[in-house]
């Protein structure tokens, strides 16, 4: 297991992080500083990058207030005006606020188990009210970490419903981002454009390939020599949602199909993490059909 890295942590209780995008002009950053110079702010990172394809910018600065008496209703009404000139596609967040989290499970439970973990032991900055699944099987793994768990059956008779319940839950436990941890079940279109940019999916990397049942027998059929995972947001295009993180692991002729399942669980765990974790803190800027990751 890869080792695991605490959540980013705040120092005074007044940390903040403010993401942007905008169309790139003169005179971006010294707005984003001089409004920040203005508020008694201290930047503690700055990540900024100028899509010259595009032309569009994208910045993601975590800084800390030195005044007690300014809140964060403060900063985001003056910052308003700022971006309001600049036109610019903003979020300024609490570096202290957890990312609430609903997670959705079918019958696997390495993402479920690993992200359990990670929460648990700090290294993951986000809450976690509740699990769905399509199956009762892991309602014991949920009861394990006291988390609430909400078996939804899906039938092609009762999607509609099943999806309508999970809107529910998303609105009555005020979630940020659902998370597909290996539930195996297609979501709506409808569902996937109200979940846009708040549910993400993670899956092996061969497809186009290997779809269906028993990928990694498939590919171990192929002589296959890399095995990896995508973890990307969902949309209407089944499995073609703007990437967030991949990785990939060497695998030989002398493995069976059970050493490559084993080595395919383990990638798509870390892979899942990874992209939740920079999710939660506020790193990954949509891009169009591609994504800005700022590791």
């Amino acid at each position: 297991m890869e080792l695991v890295v605490l959540a980013e942590k705040s120092r005074s209780g007044r940390d903040y992080i403010l993401t942007l995008s905008c169309a790139d002009t003169p005179g971006l950053v010294f707005a984003v500083s001089g409004f920040l110079v203005q508020h008694s702010c201290n930047i503690l990172q700055n990540q900024q990058f100028d899509d010259r394809l595009t032309g569009l910018f994208f910045m993601r600065v975590h800084f800390e207030s030195e005044d007690s008496g300014t809140t964060l209703t403060d900063l985001q009404s003056d910052f308003a005006h700022v971006a309001g000139s600049l036109r610019m596609d903003w979020q300024l967040s609490s570096a202290q606020t957890p990312t609430r989290v609903l997670i959705m499970v079918s019958r696997f439970d390495h993402c479920l188990n690993d992200l359990l973990y990670r929460h648990k032991v700090g290294a993951l900055n986000i809450d976690i009210p509740a699990i769905v699944s399509n199956h009762p099987d892991l309602r014991a793994l949920a009861d394990s970490y006291r988390i609430a768990y909400h078996h939804i059956p899906v039938t092609p008779q009762t999607k509609a419903e099943a999806e309508g319940q999970l809107l529910e839950l998303v609105a009555g436990h005020d979630i940020d981002i659902v998370v597909l941890a290996r539930y195996m079940q297609v979501l709506s279109d409808d569902l996937c454009t109200k979940l846009r940019g708040k549910a993400m999916n993670i899956h092996h990397s061969f497809l186009p390939s290997f779809k269906g049942g028993k990928p990694y027998h498939q590919a171990h059929e192929r002589g296959v020599k890399l095995i990896g995972a995508t973890a990307h947001y969902v949309t209407p295009e089944l499995d073609e949602g703007q990437i967030i993180e991949q990785d990939v692991e060497r695998v030989e002729h002398t493995m069976d199909p059970q050493e490559l399942v084993a080595i395919g669980r383990d990638v798509e765990a870390r892979v899942l993490a990874r992209a939740l974790k920079w999710h939660s803190e506020h790193r990954v800027l949509l891009n169009g059909n591609r994504t800005i990751v700022f590791r």
